[in-house]
């Protein structure tokens, strides 16, 4: 297994683990190496089973090993929401400042913002069982905007012992303690076993 798939176009996504995994020896393919693949709707209960159906289809499809992850934000008092809906939560096509308003709005006479990022990775090797890994990062939204760094809710998300929002994060100081870092730390060190 030394040639991966990473299901995504994301560019960040795809630099990140390309840089992780090119040094043990991994040739690292994207969905742009593979125009012709079909975008696979992520239409699961859960964010484990959006990666499982990614990674799978696009193993079945290519025959190769493939990485797929899936992750969002969920929120204590909106029993977990958004949840898989994160990216869409305001509606399909929302911006994230849509979506950061809608969930300030939800909360806006709600004491307990406690919340948590979730990733979860899947890596579908063909002929052998899945394989995930998670990473969580816990913390509460915050009441207001903070910060120019980041994307998604990291302007009103704030770590768990911090009084930092993660928008006023450098990259750096953020993949040290990200949801995906976490997860990707995890994925790393099992491919090391292979």
């Amino acid at each position: 297994m030394k040639e991966v798939l990473i299901a995504t176009k994301n560019k960040h996504k795809i630099k990140e683990l390309s840089t992780v995994l090119l040094p043990l020896g991994f040739n690292i393919k994207s969905l742009y190496d593979y125009p012709q693949l079909p975008d696979i709707i992520e239409d699961q209960k859960t964010f484990k089973g959006n990666a499982l159906k990614k990674a799978k289809t696009l193993s079945q499809l290519t025959n190769r090993p493939v990485i797929a992850d899936d992750s969002g934000l969920q929120v204590k008092a909106l029993n977990d929401a958004p949840g898989i809906y994160s990216s869409r939560f305001a509606s399909k096509h929302a911006t994230d400042k849509q979506n950061n308003n809608l969930l300030l709005k939800k909360l806006k006479n709600i004491s307990n913002r406690e919340a948590r990022f979730i990733t979860s990775i899947c890596l579908y090797i063909p002929t052998k069982e899945p394989i995930y890994f998670t990473g969580i990062l816990n913390g509460r939204i915050a009441t207001n905007y903070k910060g120019e760094n980041g994307f998604g809710y990291d302007p009103i998300f704030i770590e768990e012992g911090s009084n930092k929002h993660l928008a006023e994060l450098t990259l750096q100081e953020k993949t040290q303690i990200s949801h995906r870092a976490k997860a990707t730390q995890k994925l790393i060190s099992y491919l090391k076993t292979l």
